[in-house]
């Protein structure tokens, strides 16, 4: 009774318990408007055509058009006004607003470097990916910057406070999970100590994120700590489709010269203190020298979109750039929802890599649903003689998103990739590496939310030193993990049909 108590009093089931009564009484006054008054169902009919045609004519992915379509023609009318609200995969008018005002204060900031040339002469294909990163996410390219690269959650957690301890000037952070534990508490004191020392400390996380982890005003908490702290994508009870564009970034910046970025949330089952789904394996990366700057922008823009109160670039983004002697190019960048970022940026890197890859492309990814585009991509690689592996995991953290997983292991491994999954439990790391000369690390998921609703970052590289050890922490996972064949591959009827059926609706949740 406790914990039906709790779920029943917690902000998540008041929440939707509004948006559904909401849902309920529009549904009322539209039955109610429709059933006795024929000019009301005549323009309703009229409204409804117009919005199959404008779905039709839209510029989206069939995956999306395919949902709305068959709701459209099961739910005639009520489909069209349910589709005008929720379909959109923008943010808000006013979110929007604060988002262009942030980034084009940013822009005398994140001029192009000249590492820009030195790569065109270097590599074509290198060239070309990071001029669309520039064109597209305003993220230049940098050298003189090293990387260092953690295969599991609890490396990354020493590390992560071994840097936080030195910290002398500011520390910027920002997470989609935070809760309390083993992984929250220590770093908690320290952003504590660094705050009362002097030190500017700045924390955002999503506030969909951890409606489930924190208490409802927890950011009140870290004020009074002298922790200024801002809650990303405020959570209202309102039927809305702005609930869709949650802040799903994990970035941390230390005094302009070291930032991290990767898998990790701020939880304890990304360092393996509780055990939820076996074994957690994440990854993450560390970025010294120039590079840290474009994860620098992208914490102050997502801030001055959020916050009422904005932070002075030029406070930050005019210290001077710290250099490191590290290998290759190092781009990180970020990706999110129209009209903030007109590409899906986090979905385009990703096929660039694919239609890159001359030799190998190594995957790690806790969730393969990916669009016809990317799977078509990933078969047509393996065709051409790559040598295409995928890692998924063993041990799922939703059922129902494992078996739409699974319902794309068929056509891939009839095309040659080899899949595997993580049998010591969840691999929730999203990296990608290539020919030993291409890598990203991030949080960009291979689904449809991640990949058009979401605020997402990554670390695009280029011959960079971790490479190397991204390829051989890949090599070893796969050691550990299934391989799977075309026996293994077979699903049940209704396993798959449940799958076939979730992926047509994917776009919606």
């Amino acid at each position: 009774m406790g914990k039906l108590f709790r779920f029943i009093s917690s902000r998540f089931f008041i929440g939707v318990f509004c948006i559904l009564l909401e849902l309920v009484e529009l549904l009322a006054v539209f039955v109610l408007l429709y059933k006795f008054f024929l000019p009301i169902t005549i323009m309703a009919w009229i409204f409804h055509f117009g919005m199959l045609l404008y779905l039709i004519n839209r510029d989206e992915i069939p995956e999306f058009k395919m949902p709305w379509l068959i709701i459209l023609f099961l739910l005639p009318v009520l489909g069209a006004f349910i589709f005008m609200l929720l379909s959109s995969n923008s943010t808000s008018r006013k979110e929007y607003a604060r988002s262009e005002k942030a980034a084009k204060a940013m822009e005398q900031y994140q001029q192009q470097t000249a590492q820009i040339d030195d790569l065109r002469n270097q590599n074509t294909d290198a060239w070309l990916q990071a001029n669309y990163l520039y064109d597209t996410a305003g993220m230049p390219c940098y050298g003189n910057s090293k990387t260092t690269y953690y295969p599991i959650g609890e490396e990354f957690q020493t590390a992560l406070l071994d840097e936080l301890r030195k910290a002398e000037q500011f520390i910027f952070m920002e997470y989609f999970i935070v809760q309390e534990g083993q992984m929250w508490n220590p770093i908690h004191e320290i952003l504590k100590e660094k705050a009362a020392q002097g030190v500017s400390v700045y924390f955002m996380y999503d506030d969909f994120g951890c409606i489930a982890t924190l208490p409802w005003h927890y950011h009140k908490v870290l004020c009074s700590e002298g922790i200024h702290c801002v809650i990303a994508n405020k959570f209202a009870p309102v039927l809305s489709h702005i609930h869709n564009n949650r802040d799903h970034r994990k970035i941390t910046v230390i005094d302009g010269r070291v930032g991290f970025t990767g898998g990790l949330n701020l939880a304890d089952e990304y360092i393996n203190a509780i055990v939820k789904h076996g074994h957690w394996k994440d990854t993450a990366v560390k970025i010294e020298g120039e590079a840290v700057r474009n994860l620098m922008s992208l914490f102050l823009v997502n801030w001055n979109t959020q916050s009422k109160k904005p932070i002075d670039y030029a406070k930050y983004m005019d210290m001077p750039l710290s250099s490191e002697n590290g290998r290759g190019i190092v781009i990180p960048f970020g990706s999110g929802p129209a009209p903030i970022y007109t590409d899906t940026i986090g979905k385009n890197v990703y096929l660039n890599m694919i239609n890159t890859a001359k030799d190998y492309l190594y995957i790690t990814t806790p969730y393969l649903i990916c669009d016809r585009e990317i799977l078509s991509a990933l078969r047509l690689a393996a065709k051409k003689g790559v040598d295409v592996r995928i890692i998924t995991p063993h041990i799922p953290d939703k059922k129902t998103v494992f078996l739409m997983t699974r319902s794309n292991y068929k056509v891939l491994l009839e095309d040659g990739v080899k899949i595997y999954e993580y049998t010591p439990g969840f691999i929730h790391a999203k990296n990608y590496i290539c020919d030993d000369k291409f890598a990203v690390c991030g949080t960009i998921n291979m689904d449809y939310r991640s990949l058009v609703h979401h605020f997402e970052c990554g670390v695009w590289m280029y011959d960079t030193d971790c490479i190397a050890d991204m390829k051989a922490d890949f090599l070893s996972t796969a050691a550990q993990s299934g391989m799977i064949d075309k026996n293994k591959a077979i699903m049940r009827s209704w396993q798959r049909l449940i799958a076939e059926i979730m992926k047509v609706f994917s776009p919606l949740f």
